[in-house]
């Protein structure tokens, strides 16, 4: 009995020991085989990646992709866009990408060679500018002479031109989501609408300008796409066309050029800094203030729908340019003061005023 007693506890115990893993076993860690963890994880990788390249641009396909989709931006406001080698991390970025927007013109040469390096071998590079305007349409000036090939870029500075932008963006956004197409339709309207009164209020603004006055030198050669929509004549431009400092003999020309066509102020640029331009003002006696053509107003994001600031929008940009413009050439700035600035879509959004159809 003692022997049987034995064996049947050692049984016991046997059984016990077997079942005691599957009663108390540690459940895997939520970090390393579960759902749990994944919710930290930011909540647009779900969505399309549009990488975009100038901030105005970003702005711009921002506003028609609203939050459909994921847009960034590739080149840091206040950075030289014709000089900006793009860096190490922005492979990345393009190497997810599902559409990339760019301007073309030759502005971004750099950027695009690594996107077509990078990017997956289904992914379209889109140039606006170059399906904006046709070769004989290009502008070759100061900093954009015909001998280099090198034509303006800067056509999104022309409000009539960033409408052809956005109405390409809706296009190539649809193309990528057909399913989000009604939704681009409405915010492309809506954004029309905004880019529409731009426009109006940009000609009321040179209406007020005396006609006299209606000549700009600047230090980038950015405006002169917006010189032959609103009737301007860009007299020159402070930068040379290899993008470094004048020479003091082209800095005493442009001195006797302000001077002889009695312009009263000079615009310079916030993102090209330079004491020429204060000089040249000074010995000229003219006023001098700087303009932008692709900084937007307050702090910039990568991501252009993230900003809190209402004003830092491609439309907040220009509508600055206005007001400096004309404060400069003794025109009105206050028709300014009518534009709404926001964004159509997105956290600094005002509400949406049409439907598609």
């Amino acid at each position: 009995m003692k022997k049987t007693s034995a064996l049947l506890l050692v049984l016991n115990l046997t059984l016990v020991a077997c079942s005691t893993p599957q009663n108390t076993a540690v459940s895997p860690s939520p970090s390393e085989n579960t759902p749990a963890a994944k919710p930290i994880q930011n909540q647009t990788q779900n969505k399309p990646l549009v990488v975009t390249t100038v901030a105005p641009l970003t702005n711009i396909v921002s506003n028609i992709a609203g939050d459909r989709l994921e847009v960034k931006g590739i080149i840091p406001e206040g950075t030289d866009s014709h000089t900006f080698e793009p860096r190490p991390s922005d492979t990345g970025l393009l190497s997810k990408a599902n559409l990339v927007i760019v301007n073309g013109l030759h502005l971004e040469s750099p950027t695009e060679k690594l996107a077509k390096a990078s990017k997956p071998k289904d992914t379209k590079i889109y140039e606006l500018g170059s399906n904006t305007i046709t070769k004989d349409q290009w502008l070759f000036d100061f900093s954009f002479p015909k001998e280099k090939g090198d034509p303006n870029p800067h056509l999104w500075v022309n409000p009539k031109y960033a409408e052809a932008y956005a109405k390409l963006a809706a296009q190539q956004l649809s193309a990528l989501d057909p399913a989000g197409k009604d939704y681009y339709a409405t915010n492309l309207k809506n954004y029309l609408q905004r880019l529409d009164a731009l426009d109006k209020v940009t000609r009321e603004v040179v209406a007020s300008i005396p006609a006299k006055n209606r000549k700009l030198l600047t230090y980038h050669d950015s405006w002169a796409y917006w010189a032959r929509e609103y009737g301007f004549e860009v007299i020159g431009a402070i930068q040379p066309s290899d993008f470094k400092e004048p020479s003091a003999q082209d800095v005493a020309k442009l001195i006797d050029q302000v001077r002889k066509v009695g312009v009263p102020a000079i615009f310079g640029s916030e993102v090209y800094p330079s004491k020429v331009e204060e000089q040249i003002a000074r010995e000229a006696k003219v006023k001098t203030a700087n303009t932008a053509d692709d900084e937007l107003p307050g702090q910039g994001l990568a991501n252009a729908m993230q900003n809190t600031n209402p004003q830092h929008t491609y439309i907040g940009m220009m509508a600055n340019n206005m007001r400096i413009i004309a404060d400069g050439l003794k025109g009105n700035s206050k028709l300014v003061d009518s534009l709404n600035r926001a964004n159509v879509v997105g956290p600094t959004a005002t509400a949406t005023t049409t439907t598609a159809k």
